[in-house]
């Protein structure tokens, strides 16, 4: 089981799954059209959390899209052409959002969520760059008063599982995030997590790391994949491939490469923008999200990063641009102090399916052709322990626990 295995994608998962089998003694190519983790894996809130596994399927979800996507601060929107294909995969989302099965839900992303703070740490160890994973708390802030917070699902259902929660008012909020707007009335604090101080110095970090270790990477772009007598064939332009083994980890890429097999996953490509800010002028303790425009702010290497909207559009539909004005309202008003000049505007693809789980393991009929893909918003979370999960499939070990509801054929 120690012959090499290619990778497909070298973003967070590709990486750590990389890294993961390297450390078992397998030989590993890496195959990605840029520089690893420099694309979507790059462009995140730099939320590492172990209690983030809560579904974006809630009940009641329904009843919350028209002010989600019209109304003051429009998180959500969904372009013309992609309305054909959002309507399916909408319906199919929706049917994920009662209570019971967002139980389910988060107990299957539990496991892959938990151990992402240890795992990152493990993987950077011998870098030079282990202070880029660093120790906080996460700020939910609600401009209303928060006595009855605690007693939403999400939140039952992490401290059921252990989280530690603190409700805050006002004073206390600025005491901890003075940066924060007084329109803030009240917090939930999640603590035990840690935040990215720059997620792409982090993959770079691990894919120096990865070459280090014997790890082929190989820039070139992905254009086909075919079974041959002995394995599989990956077309690179005019350069193919051999490989007995492959994992696709092409994130939102990834469907339309496998849809030359035949094999068609609903995963969606929900894109996701940030904006950064070089010279802020203000600091943040923690991980802060408003929770009324639902983006995350982080202070980072380079700057405040602000990262929210969810947009469903065709994967080479070009950025919205009228998103960054609204963005850097939004920014400005929950951080007054905040200086806005010389903004960095950024979009990404995330890969989305309508239950919110990825999918890991082999495909059924395709011996040899595993997954790895479609993390949605939670990829630089479940990335390291994916890894582990591929790693464990590709050396023979049984995982140590229930992989089935990241099953290919679970659709």
């Amino acid at each position: 089981m120690n012959d090499q295995v290619t990778i497909l994608g070298a973003g967070a998962v590709g990486l750590c799954t990389a890294l993961s089998l390297a450390g078992r003694g397998v030989p590993v190519r890496l195959i990605d059209r840029g520089e690893p983790g420099q694309e979507t894996s790059s462009g995140n809130a730099g939320v590492i959390s172990p209690w983030s596994f809560i579904p974006q399927s809630l009940p009641g979800i329904w009843k919350k899209l028209p002010d989600l996507m019209f109304g003051a601060y429009q998180p959500l929107s969904v372009r013309a052409g992609y309305w054909p294909r959002m309507v399916p995969w909408g319906l199919s989302f929706l049917r994920n959002s009662s209570a019971q099965r967002v139980q389910e839900i988060a107990d299957a992303m539990e496991p892959l969520c938990m151990p992402s703070v240890d795992l990152y740490r493990r993987h950077l160890e011998g870098t030079g760059q282990e202070h880029l994973v660093q120790d906080c708390a996460y700020v939910h802030a609600y401009r209303k008063d928060g006595r009855d917070l605690l007693q939403a699902i999400d939140y039952r259902i992490r401290a059921d599982k252990g989280a530690r929660l603190e409700l805050v008012g006002q004073d206390e909020l600025r005491r901890i995030e003075p940066a924060l707007s007084p329109g803030f009335k009240s917090a939930v604090l999640i603590h035990g997590q840690a935040r990215a101080l720059s997620p792409g110095q982090i993959m770079a970090a691990l894919a120096a790391k990865a070459e280090r270790l014997g790890i082929e990477i190989l820039q070139a772009p992905v254009d086909g994949l075919r079974r041959g007598e002995d394995g599989w064939r990956i077309i690179c332009g005019t350069q193919t491939y051999a490989a007995r083994r492959v994992v696709v980890a092409m994130g939102a890429w990834s469907a339309e490469l496998l849809k030359t097999l035949g094999i068609a996953v609903p995963l969606a490509s929900e894109r996701g923008y940030h904006i950064e800010f070089p010279e802020a002028g203000i600091e943040l303790n923690n991980s802060v999200m408003d929770t009324d425009a639902k983006f995350v702010a982080s202070s980072m290497t380079g700057g405040l990063r602000v990262a929210g909207q969810a947009e469903f559009a065709a994967i080479d539909a070009p950025q919205d641009s009228r998103k960054q004005a609204r963005m850097q309202a939004q920014a400005k008003a929950a951080f007054p102090d905040l200086v806005t000049a010389a903004p960095k505007f950024w979009m990404g693809r995330r890969p989305s399916f309508p239950d919110t789980l990825p999918m890991i393991g082999e495909f059924g009929g395709h011996a040899g052709l595993y997954a790895g893909f479609g993390h949605s918003h939670y990829g630089l979370m479940m990335a390291p322990k994916t890894g582990e999960l591929l790693a464990d499939m590709l050396t023979g070990r049984t995982p140590n626990i229930d992989c089935g509801p990241y099953a290919t054929g679970r659709f």
